[in-house]
């Protein structure tokens, strides 16, 4: 351990590496403490049967404007700028044109009614109009947006997201997580496989205690997630219980990922998209060989992620394979096999997907942003007013900490 950093950050995730990228610019000397075994927190990039895939974050969200992008090209990490295949439906499979049109006009209209005239509950849910038909599809879709039911989620929180984003969606061949990760400034210490297990307020310093040992600091930037800020996987002072409070009505949505590899040839064609049933809250996506990789990327929000968790990979990869064959036919299940899987929901230091407000809690990002006398700050994608649930959201708010630390120590 660093004897007496200035600043000790707990996460190496986006929000982390922000952070460390800052004070790293000012002098500050830094120690970075993360759970897992690798940099990246909710960007996880792996190479499996040769295919190269993220099991968290994958595109960059607002990429006409998402800082992501402008570091990618200073380390020299392509960004691919072409359009996504979302929102298609390959060959019309189960969903046909005019099915899809009728469906974007309902999510459309129900967006409108978010944006423009929202219910007094601010339930997003009371904003659906059962009469067009296609409630279930806008909750699977509120599954991958928010990764939870529209019942639980915010309009006004939903809103803000929509009205911010620019739609432009662009990739990194090399994974999204591979970027987080190298983006880690070489001048940070970077402990790994070393979670916290407490915090403590003693004098002018903050402890972080942890297995091997406390460090103590003269400032701290928290960036776990909302699910473990609210629990008791670390033990927080009783000074942050409004912290804590925020946290837990921020709650992170359930979202999880399998890939199944292509064996041979078949139907799957490069760059194509698919929605397993669109009459089904809790379907998969499907997206077919990205990057022209020989995988389908099976992805699920929701309930679907939730049943992910629930039953186990087994039964995840099994229902992906039963969805596509359902489509594509019963001959191509012996194309498709079971080759990596996320497991977002049962990791310990991490215990779900990305944020969401609960209805009429959308200023809890607000509170959440806030710092404690100067030495504990907060950052990550759930103190974003806008930008959260995203990548380049976590990285903005772990800079405007650091940029609040900087100040502070000044002072």
């Amino acid at each position: 351990m660093m004897e007496e950093p200035d600043v000790v950050i707990i996460g190496a995730g986006a929000a982390g590496t922000g952070a460390a990228r800052t004070l790293a610019k000012a002098g500050l000397k830094t120690l970075v403490l993360e759970a897992l075994d690798r940099k990246g927190g909710r960007a996880s990039t792996k190479t499996a049967a040769g295919s190269v895939v993220d099991l968290g974050c994958g595109w960059l969200h607002s990429a006409d404007r998402n800082p992501w992008t402008r570091i990618a090209g200073e380390i020299g990490i392509a960004v691919d700028r072409r359009s996504s295949a979302w929102g298609g439906q390959f060959r019309d499979l189960g969903f046909t044109a005019s099915e899809r049109d009728e469906a974007h006009i309902a999510f459309e209209n129900w967006t409108e009614r978010v944006s423009t005239t929202p219910p007094r509950s601010d339930i997003a849910s009371d904003a659906l109009d059962p009469a067009d038909g296609w409630t279930s599809y806008l909750q699977a879709l509120s599954g991958y947006i928010s990764g939870d039911e529209l019942e639980r989620i915010s309009c006004k929180d939903y809103a803000a997201y929509d009205g911010a984003s620019t739609h432009f969606n662009w990739r990194v061949a090399t994974g999204y997580g591979a970027l987080v990760s190298a983006a880690m400034p070489v001048e940070a210490m970077v402990r790994l496989s070393t979670p916290v297990e407490a915090i403590g307020l003693d004098g002018r310093r903050v402890e972080v205690e942890t297995a091997v040992g406390t460090v103590r600091a003269r400032a701290v930037i928290v960036t776990t997630s909302t699910n473990i800020l609210a629990g008791d996987t670390i033990r927080w002072p009783s000074a942050l219980d409004a912290w804590r409070e925020a946290a837990a009505r921020l709650p992170l949505g359930a979202n999880e990922k399998l890939f199944l590899e292509i064996i041979g040839s078949g139907p799957f064609e490069d760059e194509t998209h698919l929605i397993g049933d669109p009459r089904d809250a809790s379907t998969g996506s499907y997206y077919i060989r990205p990057f022209g990789q020989p995988v389908i990327e099976c992805y699920f929000g929701g309930a679907g992620a939730r049943a992910v968790a629930e039953q186990g990979h087994e039964a995840a990869f099994a229902r992906a394979t039963d969805q596509l064959a359902h489509l594509f036919g019963s001959d191509f299940r012996r194309n498709l096999r079971p080759l990596v899987a996320s497991d977002w929901t049962r990791t310990a230091s991490i215990g779900g997907a990305y944020s969401h407000a609960l209805p009429g809690y959308s200023d809890a990002r607000l509170t959440l942003a806030k710092s404690y006398d100067e030495r504990v700050f907060f950052a990550g994608e759930a103190t974003h007013t806008t930008d959260f649930s995203t990548a380049h959201g976590a990285l903005q708010s772990g800079e405007r900490a650091a940029r609040e630390v900087i100040a502070a120590l000044a002072g």
